[in-house]
């Protein structure tokens, strides 16, 4: 009975992940937007659910995979075809196939070493390329600037498509990036990050697609970091490991 309610949550992200398909058929963007948004939500804490509850299951670890590659795989693809990459149905379908396919690619190699012992980025406490939430973030940002700014440039497959591409390539790509972990924050700025967790919230209310550019944008800005704070880490651990034996 542990295992129910992490799980409805996780099955609640799913259902939100396909109705932001309804609302994109429906010409209703902001809605499907935010649908995709209330499943990362969702995502980010039926794990901390299970956890609490002590209700970690390998049945609940599959149906969380299945319903990330749902809700951050195909209906963010669904959403940027109808949305844009309909208007050039070619490179425009595989644009979006290949999102879609590199998300549960992504996942599928998640799953894979969850049981392998040696993972250099997680015990470094960096993730392996961007995961599958933020991917979708990150992917839908072409709608945030063209909703706030109304420029129809923004919608143009020819724009759109190679974003897209893009994004699903730093997904499946092998680059070191921050994880909650890796994010640790010393006592004496503990009540600042508080104030600016809260200036977000309040900004996110009142200029919510405004915000949602910001944050994209900052969140790609952190890769270089994270890449140069692995290779760091990585230098100590080469050096400090103890040299063979001779002979």
């Amino acid at each position: 009975m542990r295992a129910v309610a992490p799980n409805a949550v996780t099955a609640l992200a799913l259902c939100s992940g396909l109705t932001g398909i309804r609302f994109a058929i429906a010409g209703d963007w902001e809605r499907a937007i935010i649908m995709i948004l209330v499943a990362g939500v969702l995502d980010g804490i039926d794990g901390r659910i299970a956890r609490l509850v002590r209700g970690q299951s390998r049945f609940g670890a599959e149906l969380d995979s299945l319903s990330d590659a749902i809700s951050f795989g195909v209906s963010p693809a669904l959403i940027l075809y109808l949305w844009s990459l309909v208007a050039a149905p070619r490179i425009g379908w595989i644009c979006a196939l290949v999102y879609a396919v590199f998300c549960a690619l992504r996942l599928a190699r998640f799953n894979a070493q969850i049981d392998v012992v040696e993972q250099p980025h997680k015990s470094a406490g960096f993730l392996t390329g961007i995961p599958a939430p933020a991917g979708a973030g990150l992917a839908m940002l072409p709608i945030y600037v063209w909703l706030w700014s109304g420029e129809a440039v923004f919608r143009s497959p020819w724009i759109v498509a190679p974003w897209v591409a893009f994004i699903a390539f730093l997904m499946v790509s092998s680059l070191a990036t921050y994880s909650w972990s890796s994010l640790k924050l010393r006592r004496n700025i503990r009540f600042e990050a508080i104030v600016v967790v809260v200036i977000v919230a309040a900004a996110l209310v009142s200029a919510p697609w405004q915000t949602l550019t910001v944050v994209c944008v900052g969140y790609l800005a952190t890769l270089p970091f994270s890449i140069r704070s692995y290779r760091r880490i990585k230098r100590l651990r080469e050096g400090s490991a103890p040299s063979p034996a001779a002979g």
